[in-house]
């Protein structure tokens, strides 16, 4: 399917083009969008998925590329954000009847919300990889120890927790009624920090030029600048860090079902993939860096994942590697309104309806994740046929959120 819609295309103002696979876009994105387009050191274009909206600092479903540069509010605080998914060697009739309990179990195994581990011992071989890159960084940095309580427990304490937000935790069901376990988290609190650090330092850095800026938190690092190789470094590693976080996540889930389900192995390779992050590539004839926030890398051949809300279909995906779109799709449905407008709108019983068939949660305290409050994932998939090609479809029945 051609792009949908092309903006500054021949428009004489100096931004680049901004190519978007949807009509489906609030003014205050494509403002935002406008804006990351007049940026001197943008290359080519700039893309936006089927689920763009808008976001903190840049829109979310945008992929940036840029040269000799990168913008830490574009890249946001959940670095490394993203999803992982494994296939099992069971079938849908193999599932006990009622599955509350086996949510529970999850519950009680993998810390959610603001919740965290009391040891390591678990991921104790985890943390120990991690442990020198997080002492460099806090000797490199050490203005990072004094953003969150104890942080050199809490970044341990924090490896294989989900989070809060639009992250969960699902078991799900495909075409072939195969089982599948799929998870959505990211760097955590550590990631968080590094995020606001660095977006205040480029602020800093640049506030004799920042009212240049169409908007100030669009504030950059340029190559060669003091800062610009730490936070390069210092993302790699957040990156790292919700990686080796969804793998252990991924283990404690798998541990904590296994009572309730017949022996079962793990089918194919599991899928691992970031949807909120920063990558070298090489496209149109030069090396950028690509921000992807709210978007995943759809290179030939590559698996990825395409989660819908917690009432909805979710996919796994191959990517086509469309040039236009720098080798990218969506990173899931996204949303039509914000948090508070749907605790406004909706009901409990509003949330009921929309979660019937699925094990979940059903309170006050999830309704701002309610279906209703994100856009038709059907329609999102339908807007990205040239991106991807559907491997698998996946409905939930049992959801853990955070």
């Amino acid at each position: 399917m051609p792009i949908k819609m092309e903006l500054n295309k021949n428009s004489g103002n100096g931004g680049k083009p901004v190519k978007i696979y949807t009509h489906d876009i609030e003014q205050t994105a494509l403002t935002q969008l406008k804006n990351i387009a007049q940026l001197p050191f943008i290359h080519s274009h700039i893309a936006a998925m089927p689920d763009v909206h808008t976001g903190i600092g840049a829109t979310v479903g945008s992929v940036i590329p840029t040269v000799a540069a990168i913008i830490p509010a574009a890249v946001g605080v959940d670095i490394g954000c993203g999803m992982m998914a494994v296939q099992l060697s069971l079938n849908s009739a193999q599932l006990p009847d009622g599955l509350a309990a086996m949510r529970s179990a999850i519950e009680r195994a993998v810390p959610v919300g603001l919740a965290a581990h009391k040891t390591v011992a678990v991921r104790e071989s985890a943390c120990k990889r991690l442990q020198p890159q997080v002492e460099a960084l806090f000797e490199r940095h050490p203005q990072l120890l004094k953003m969150q309580k104890h942080p050199r427990q809490t970044w341990a304490k924090q490896v294989a927790t989900l989070g809060s937000g639009n992250h969960f935790i699902e078991v799900c069901i495909d075409e072939s009624k195969k089982v599948w376990v799929m998870l959505h988290s990211g760097s955590r609190g550590i990631g968080n920090s590094i995020g606001r650090y660095f977006i205040q330092l480029a602020k800093k850095d640049m506030q004799g030029h920042i009212h240049h800026l169409p908007d100030r938190d669009l504030a950059y690092f340029a190559e060669g600048n003091d800062h610009f190789a730490d936070y390069v470094a210092a993302v790699e590693f957040a990156q790292e860090y919700a990686r080796i976080n969804r793998e252990e996540m991924m283990k404690l889930v798998l541990r904590a079902i296994q009572p309730f389900l017949p022996g079962f192995v793990l089918q194919k390779e599991a899928i691992n993939c970031h949807h909120n992050y920063v990558a070298r590539e090489h496209h149109f004839d030069a090396d950028v860096y690509v921000t992807r926030k709210g978007a995943i890398n759809a290179e030939h051949g590559r698996l990825g994942i395409i989660p819908g809300s917690m009432g909805a279909k979710s996919y796994i995906v191959r990517g086509k590697g469309e040039a236009e779109s720098f080798c990218s799709c969506s990173h899931g449905a996204g949303r039509t309104m914000s948090r508070t407008a749907a605790k406004m709108q909706f009901r409990r019983e509003d949330l009921i309806a929309q979660t019937r068939g699925v094990e979940c949660r059903k309170d006050a305290h999830v309704i701002d994740e309610i279906p209703a409050a994100y856009k038709d994932i059907d329609e999102v998939m339908t807007n990205q046929t040239d991106l991807v090609d559907i491997e698998h479809t996946l409905k939930q029945v049992l959801c853990v959120k955070g």
